[in-house]
């Protein structure tokens, strides 16, 4: 006697690949390791001298600015045109 074989009618589930291997670059990821050191600076900066000082009241919350509103975002947003982006955007 012969086995009959069913088939399976579930389909099967394409495994996407992680967005990080295909978007961040090697820029991206210096742009993020750039942050974090200017975040450790800055909260350096916030705990040396006394509470008034003026590393703790201006030069630390400049620093930490500029790492939590430019730098995280730009790391996270920036990426460079591929040739087939810059040819599309040209022939328009």
């Amino acid at each position: 006697m012969a086995k009959v074989v069913k088939k399976s009618t579930a389909k099967v589930a394409k495994k996407l690949p992680s967005p990080f291997f295909i978007y961040w670059e090697k820029s991206n990821y210096l742009l993020l390791i750039l942050g974090i050191i200017l975040l450790i600076l800055g909260f350096y900066a916030m705990s040396i001298g006394s509470w008034d000082s003026t590393a703790s009241l201006v030069i630390s919350p400049v620093i930490l600015f500029i790492a939590y509103v430019l730098i995280f975002p730009v790391a996270i947003l920036y990426r460079k045109k591929s040739k087939s982006e810059d040819e599309l955007n040209n022939t328009h």
